[in-house]
């Protein structure tokens, strides 16, 4: 499945476990690891140390059952099942908000044009299924990954409206 960070195709550093593995996972010879949302409770007792742990998620899930392992985790992949459910961009805002500083990665059903929105909802990466990746190319993802103006704010936390206020007080005339 391509992995598009920045607008661009790149490989995955993490490698996806199946719910089929068997706990406990030896990290240092797997190196970044990607497991089912239903391994952290085991995990917590037996938290790798060689690695980075990412975990994947519904779009559904209960920020609270997350929320006390997010200083540990490098990545959280938040699921999108269609390209009409929106709500893993709750997800990852309220995430953010939280605190979460890692990797955000939205997995699934998303097209080039949601690319800015999900930026703008903390999201750092897309991963995208193949056939998508062979109908919307690497250029028309990075097209739509270039900066805009928006007058909602974003993530990033200015929008049109505070970018001329600061013109504004920057310039004195």
């Amino acid at each position: 499945m391509p992995l598009i960070h920045n607008g661009r195709f790149q490989k995955d550093p993490f490698t996806r476990i199946g719910a089929d593995w068997e706990l406990p996972i030896d990290s240092a010879n797997l190196g970044n690891v990607i497991v089912p949302f239903g391994w952290l409770a085991d995990l917590s007792q037996n938290w790798p140390n060689t690695g980075a742990i990412g975990v994947e998620v519904a779009n559904t899930v209960a920020l609270d059952e997350l929320i006390p392992h997010l200083d540990r985790l490098a990545l959280i992949v938040i699921a999108f099942p269609a390209f009409s459910d929106g709500r893993g961009f709750s997800v990852a805002r309220a995430l953010r908000n939280k605190g979460y500083t890692g990797l955000l990665r939205a997995c699934g059903a998303l097209i080039a044009d949601q690319i800015y929105h999900a930026e703008a909802c903390g999201f750092d990466e897309i991963e995208i299924p193949e056939t998508l990746g062979q109908r919307q190319p690497e250029p028309q993802w990075a097209t739509a990954a270039a900066p805009r103006l928006t007058y909602q704010r974003g993530y990033d936390g200015l929008n049109i409206l505070d970018r001329r206020r600061l013109a504004r007080r920057a310039d004195p005339a």
